[in-house]
This record gives C-alpha cells, structure tokens and sequence, in this order.
C-alpha cells in the first residue's frame, strides 16, 4: 500500500492504493499515515474525449490509449450501441476475462485491457441536403434528412432507443442547408423531453450564436468561423459548453478558434477536451496538438485536467494512471501520463 495525492475530476485528494487479487489496484480516498511511502507523481482515471468519430479510426486502438471515455459525435447508431455494450463488458480493471469482439459488427476486437467506456449521440440530424449528407466519408446510417417536426420525433426517438446520451444536430451553414429556428427550437425541446442534450456543430456567420440562443447544451466545435464579440461570448459562457477541437484547424481558423476559446474560458465558460477524432489522421489516443492549442487558448494547469474530465478513479472499473508531477502539482501534465502498474507500488 502506498499513499498517492489523485484527482478526482474536480481538484485534489489524498488517498492509498493498494494491490488486490489478480494483479489489479484499487484506490481509496482516506487519510494518509504520515509513515506510509508515497508514489512519485500523481494519479487520474482515464481521460475523455468529447468528440470522436469511431467509425472513421481503428477502434481496437482505445484498449491502449490514455483515454477513459469517448464521447462519438456523428455515426450508424446500430453499430455504435453495439460497439458500447461490447465495450461496458468489463466490470473492474481487474477483470481481464471478459470479451469485448463481435467481429460480424466489425467492433473492437478481444483485449485484456480496460477498454475506454463509449457514449453516442447516433446520427447527426440535418435537414434534407445538409451537412454532412454529401460527405464521402459519412458511413451508411450516419445522418438523418429531418424536414418536419414528425420527421425529428421519430428520429431522436430512434437515437434514444439505441441507448443515446445526447442528440447532435449539423447546423453548417458553409455546405449546405440548415435548420430554421423554429425547427431547431422544436428538435432542442423534444430532445429535452428524453432527457438528452442537444450539441451542434455550428458552422458559418452566426450559427454559434444562433444555436446558443435557441437552447443548445453544447456546441461541437469551439466556434471557427468568425471572432465573437466580447458580449456574445459572455453571454456564451452562461449558457453552453465548447469542445475544443482546435487541432483540426490551421491558419485563421485556428488562430480565430484559439482566440474565442481564451475569452470563452476567460469568461468562466465550460471548455471540454475534444478532438474530432476521425477527422484526418489523428491518433486514437490524447491528442498532443489539442493539447499544445488549448495551452495556447490559456487552458492549462487544473483547468486542463477539468477539460480532460477523468474518469473517476476510485471507479474500480477505472484503468489508474500516474502523472509527473512536482509537490505543488502545477506541472501534471496529461501528455506524460502512462498506466500505473503493480511495480509502482514496489517503492
């Protein structure tokens, strides 16, 4: 047993980790003895991302990766809520029995791992011709053409009965046909009534504004497109949270990006780690270019970590990780973190 200083998604605790049957650990919180030897460094559970896209990356990739949940923002909902009970399988880190495959779905495949815990919000809802209905790379399934009040009952309705946690809705005004207000007023309450928030990914002139003004939960993309105002951003930060996803930019849109994030997060907005993952080449895994712009943006530090949102690591089906870090823990950085292990308890 050895005393470790853990995040619990919020700020710091003291507790103990101690070895258990099978080769697994599991922490506690609880007051520390002052003669019990402590871990160099820090713990967290497994990180989130907040925007992924599964079916565009290798999948299997996760069981290694530093994440602890992803949050897939834009797919085939049969294949996802497959994917995800396939991927709640386990039932602690230290069960590495369990079998997470279904290789007729084309889902992860075996993995003596903890795999990172998946959410969905199914297809994206889009009006007839809208984004991303034209895209080659939308897998079959992955979007829903809603022309009616009818026709978005139905489909949120179905996102739901596929075990959804959230709705998204394309308000891309740059590539094609978007939603008019009262639709997509209609498409927020109806969601509401299932209990499911609503993220949109605005795109064009003031389509951010718009979906905050009409009652979206979160917008899928820190806002690209133009620079807010001060006023439009404060009002942004009492009412919805961003995922970042500044990686995916270059040239002005990032610099536009990084720089309403600053003033959002400036402003007390909830600033969440994302990465559109799927979206080019990017690692199945922390990100370390989202990681270098929300840095830039001013989100570092514990902030950085709220970002992150870890899983609970007193979760006994959380993987453990271990962070550098110094005494005052103002330097624990994500991009180091690596799995804790029995022979870190050997101190």
């Amino acid at each position: 047993m050895i005393a470790v200083t853990f995040f619990d998604g919020e700020g710091w605790r003291e507790g103990v980790v101690e070895a258990v049957d099978g080769g697994g650990m599991l922490l506690r919180e609880e007051a520390v003895p002052t003669a019990l030897p402590r871990l160099d460094g820090v713990i967290t559970g497994g990180f989130t991302d907040h925007h992924v896209h599964l079916q565009l990356v290798d999948a299997t990739l996760l069981a290694d990766s530093m994440l602890g949940r992803v949050v897939d923002l834009g797919g085939n909902p049969e294949v996802l809520a497959r994917l995800a009970v396939h991927n709640s399988a386990r039932t602690s880190q230290n069960d590495t029995s369990a079998a997470f495959s279904d290789q007729a779905a084309g889902v992860l495949a075996e993995s003596c791992t903890p795999p990172a815990a998946i959410e969905f919000a199914g297809a994206f809802l889009t009006p007839p011709g809208g984004y991303p209905s034209d895209r080659e790379w939308a897998p079959a399934g992955s979007f829903r053409e809603v022309a009616t009040v009818e026709d978005a009952a139905r489909a949120i309705a179905e996102m739901a009965d596929a075990g959804a946690s959230r709705i998204k809705v394309a308000s891309n005004s740059d590539a094609g046909p978007v939603f008019d207000d009262e639709l997509l007023r209609t498409i927020i309450e109806l969601a509401a009534g299932r209990d499911l928030p609503v993220v949109v990914h605005a795109q064009g002139p003031g389509e951010a504004q718009r979906a905050a003004r009409l009652g979206a939960h979160a917008l899928a993309h820190a806002p690209f497109t133009e620079r807010l105002t001060d006023d439009e951003i404060a009002e942004q930060a009492a009412s919805l949270s961003w995922i970042s996803t500044l990686a995916i930019h270059d040239g002005p849109e990032r610099a536009t990006a990084i720089d309403n994030v600053g003033r959002f997060h400036a402003a007390g907005g909830t600033v969440l780690y994302g990465t559109d993952m799927g979206n080019g080449p990017t690692p199945v895994d922390v990100n370390p270019r989202e990681i270098e712009a929300l840095r830039e943006a001013g989100v570092d530090g514990v902030d950085l970590l709220r970002a992150l949102a870890p899983a609970d690591p007193l979760d006994p089906a959380s993987a453990l990780f271990v962070l550098p870090s110094t005494p005052d823990r103002t330097d624990a950085d994500p991009l180091r973190a690596r799995r804790l292990t029995p022979a870190d308890l050997k101190v």
